[in-house]
């Protein structure tokens, strides 16, 4: 068998291979390559083992991953596909030989692996699996229902979702397709940009697959074989964003230990027998910590437990002994319960000719549910939800339900998947709409009713207009604050204040980085942050909440405050009168300090490193902001710094496909130094794409491979 590897001028792989199985070792190889730091990173952290070579900062994410069972629930799916699907089955144990097969070349590249002291490991047929499930186990922001448990404890529950909002926790994306009868070419167009935490290397890797039966570019996730998210075959091309569906509940449990160490949960039918064992968090420069892993018929216990301090609620207790009752929280998540992740659908999408195909492939599609958003080059459109949702009672979308009462139990099969005409064209922004009927909390209206704004301005859509939209800095949540500043008497502010005031009513509203009115729009939207969540009103939220550390970016009063400010300035605890004075507060405190800097100067890219270079001041400043198209979240009141953004920007076109373009923050290499670790950043930076390549005369060959592996 023969496998071909190219490259293009910004070192993206392009792969050539005699056949299906044969490509998906080469897409394991080459990304071992490119990235075999960051695919040992993801494989630890999915078992349970980052802190033993990245040290006791990792320990927190390390024992949620072991009580949440994320490497026996990859292993319980890939062993359901290769009973139902075992050619699906065995395209991932190639992509994972290919793996295996590279490692070693990319960690002697990779200076991080002599930096802690990390061998390269075994990458089994189900790693992929769980690297996924580790990926995306937070990703529908389940915690959020301990958040809004300790809303309606602490403050009542009439205000149980007064925060909703997509808030710091979540991830979402912009998509839109545009009918051929709307573009200059006559064919369709499908463009957007996934946010994400970014992470240094990025999340997304751009990548072609060739082969006999389909020839494909698109946006792969290390580890992960096939094209998921973002593809094109030449005659489809798809796109997701986050359905901001809710499809994980959380079940406060009654648990009791018995008198041979064993454990009992209270569910509907009584008392049943949770299995339960230990395991070992290996710490590097640190002591071990021992997990007690428990699952009860609803899920595993991801906090409290007998033995544990308790998790709230009715129930909260310490150490429980033999026969004495102790409050736990279970996780109830679709992979868990079916055995399934949907992973048929990937082979299928590769193989895709028509919107018809894509349908059909993403029928079998289950977590994370996704919009879609697909286009063919026979004019066929489509615009649809596909995942897992399961059917229950409304309050298990809300907030933690007893294990013990039967209305909380799911229902045999999950709910259908809306699906919607193209009209023109279809905008996908987390927004409340095709999913409506499949969550809770969905991001504010704003991204998603800019874009339609500006894509309803123009019949003759190009590539090159498109990604005008990409950089589209208006911020039209600024608009409530903005009106509050209106309403201040002048004869209340000092002259200053005055004069800051009538500069933010004049402002155009664009957090673009180099102007110094975003930023002082930002410091008094900072301090107005911090004068809210400051109010009496909100003092019982201000205690931590027992739960484990790894969900503190959900509980935290300040982010949640600083995502819901546009609904507490008009609605909520805090009386009228108090805004304004709040307001007020604000306008003084930045006309007396410094004058701010532009919004980019404070407004700093922030990426997650594993293994931190220390170097902060590397990072550039951003324009854009949370409700943004151009969409670049901070923490308003407490940071600038932009954690989350566009892990990769992207337009299709179903015209010609080497008219379509791609980007991502940092580069195809993950090896520092490599001359492709970040050459592509200052175009991400500029809102510009690179070129999609697909010519192989236009390419680099650098690897060809005769050698026949065992199939």
């Amino acid at each position: 068998m023969s496998i071909e590897v190219y490259r293009d001028a910004w070192g993206i792989p392009h792969l050539r291979a005699s056949d299906p199985r044969e490509l998906a070792f080469a897409q394991g190889r080459v990304t071992a390559v490119d990235r075999a730091w960051q695919l040992e990173v993801e494989r630890h952290r999915a078992l349970g083992g980052s802190a033993a070579f990245l040290g006791p900062e990792a320990v927190d994410w390390d024992v949620f991953a072991r009580r949440v069972r994320l490497a026996d629930t990859a292993r319980r799916c890939f062993a359901r596909l290769a009973d139902r699907d075992p050619e699906t089955a065995d395209w991932l144990r190639a992509y994972a030989e290919g793996v295996g097969a590279g490692l070693a070349e990319g960690a002697a590249r990779a200076p991080e692996f002599a930096a802690t002291g990390l061998v390269p490991g075994r990458w089994e047929p189900w790693t992929p699996l769980a690297v996924w499930l580790s990926t995306h186990i937070l990703f529908a922001g389940f915690p959020t229902k301990l958040w809004r448990e300790e809303v309606a404890t602490r403050l009542g529950p009439e205000w149980t979702e007064l925060f909703a909002t997509d808030g710091p926790g979540t991830a979402g994306s912009n998509g839109w397709v545009v009918a051929g009868e709307r573009t200059a070419s006559g064919a369709a167009l499908v463009a957007g940009d996934p946010h994400r935490f970014i992470e240094d290397p990025g999340v997304y890797q751009q990548i072609r697959l060739s082969c006999p039966e389909y020839d494909v570019v698109g946006l792969a996730v290390p580890g992960v074989p096939g094209l998921a998210h973002f593809g094109h075959t030449g005659r489809v091309a798809w796109a997701i964003t986050n359905a901001m569906a809710d499809y994980q509940d959380v079940y406060r449990e009654r648990l009791r230990r018995g008198a041979d160490g064993g454990v009992e949960a209270l569910g509907p039918e009584g008392w049943r027998t949770a299995t339960v064992h230990t395991e070992t968090v290996e710490v590097a420069a640190g002591d071990p910590v021992t997990v007690e892993v428990i699952e009860t018929d609803r899920g595993p216990v991801i906090a409290g437990g007998p033995g544990e301090e308790g998790v709230g609620g009715p129930g909260e207790v310490g150490t429980v002994g033999p026969g004495e009752e102790g409050a736990a929280l279970s996780l109830r998540y679709p992979p868990r319960v079916t055995g399934e992740l949907g992973f048929s659908a990937l082979p299928a999408l590769l193989a895709a000719r028509t919107v018809a195909d894509v349908d059909r492939a993403l029928d079998r599609w289950v977590e994370p549910v996704n919009v879609v958003q697909a286009a063919d080059t026979e004019g066929g459109l489509l615009h649809r939800v596909a995942g897992h949702v399961p059917v229950r009672d409304r309050a298990n979308s809300l907030r933690i339900v007893p294990a013990w009462e039967t209305a909380h139990a799911w229902a045999a099969d999950p709910a259908p998947t809306p699906r919607a005409a193209v009209d023109g064209h279809a905008v996908m922004a987390n927004a409340r709409g095709l999913a409506a009927p499949l969550g809770v909390e969905f991001a504010p209206p704003h991204r998603a009713a800019r874009i339609d704004a500006l894509l309803a301005a123009s019949d003759a859509w190009t590539p090159d207009r498109t990604t005008a939209i990409h950089r589209d800095t208006d911020n039209p949540s600024a608009a409530v604050l903005l009106a509050a500043v209106g309403r201040q008497d002048a004869s209340w502010l000092s002259p200053e204040a005055a004069v800051l005031g009538a500069r933010l009513l004049a402002w155009d509203r664009r957090m673009d980085a180099g102007s110094t009115d975003a930023g002082v729009f930002a410091a008094v939207r900072g301090a107005v942050v911090r004068g809210v969540a400051a109010h009496e009103a909100f003092a019982a939220l201000r205690e931590p909440a027992p739960y484990p550390a790894v969900f503190r970016p959900w509980l935290a009063l300040g982010p949640r405050v600083a995502y819901a400010l546009e609904t507490l300035l008009v609605a909520g605890p805090v009386p009228e009168a108090d805004v304004v004075r709040i307001v007020r507060a604000a306008l003084e405190e930045v006309a007396a300090g410094d004058p701010p800097p532009a919004w980019g100067a404070t407004h700093r890219l922030a990426p997650w490193q594993a293994l931190p270079d220390g170097d902060d001041a590397q990072w550039p400043g951003l324009g854009g902001d949370h409700d943004c198209v151009l969409s670049t979240s901070s923490v308003p009141g407490y940071t600038d710094r932009s954690a989350r953004a566009s892990a990769a920007r992207y337009v299709w076109d179903l015209a010609d496909r080497e008219r379509s373009a791609w980007i991502v923050p940092f580069g195809a290499s993950g090896v520092p130094g490599d001359p492709h670790h970040r050459d592509q950043l200052p175009l991400w930076l500029r809102g510009e794409l690179a070129p999609v390549v697909t010519d192989w005369n236009h390419l680099t060959k650098e690897y060809e491979d005769h050698h026949d592996r065992e199939r």
